[in-house]
């Protein structure tokens, strides 16, 4: 058998070669991977704004149904009935935090990734402060 046969029947690849492909895969991860999971950190955003707003309605509907919004002691589990699932925690496994005070007004908002108020990008808060004028009979 010639060497050539010998080499066609084993059909394997060299070291060289298997580093080669290892580098460019690492290359290519390296490129990609930084996006993708900055894309993450957006779509985290954009779920706690899309719950919010929804939070937001059931709150407007309780407050249609009952004259005023939840008080801060009844918090949002009392805006329970007005959802078709259970209050949802944000994106980051966290409850949202919500706050009533006696003018009418609320706020409704995550403290975002990092869990603290403040913060910048990712780790900023998220949310709304609600001011309704007080009604007068």
């Amino acid at each position: 058998m010639s060497k050539f046969k010998q080499m066609v029947k084993q059909g394997g690849f060299t070291l060289l070669e298997l580093l080669v492909v290892i580098v460019i895969i690492g290359l290519l991860a390296g490129y990609v991977a930084p996006r993708y999971f900055s894309q993450v950190g957006k779509s985290e955003t954009q779920v706690a704004r899309a719950q919010i707003d929804a939070l937001e309605k059931a709150l407007d509907h309780y407050r249609l149904d009952n004259r005023r919004y939840p008080t801060s002691e009844e918090g949002l589990a009392a805006i329970g009935p007005y959802l078709k699932k259970a209050v949802p925690m944000d994106p980051w496994g966290r409850s949202y935090v919500y706050r009533a005070n006696t003018k009418g007004d609320f706020e409704l908002f995550s403290y975002g990734r990092d869990g603290k108020s403040g913060g910048t990008g990712e780790d900023a808060d998220i949310g709304l402060t609600q001011e309704v004028a007080q009604q007068t009979r």
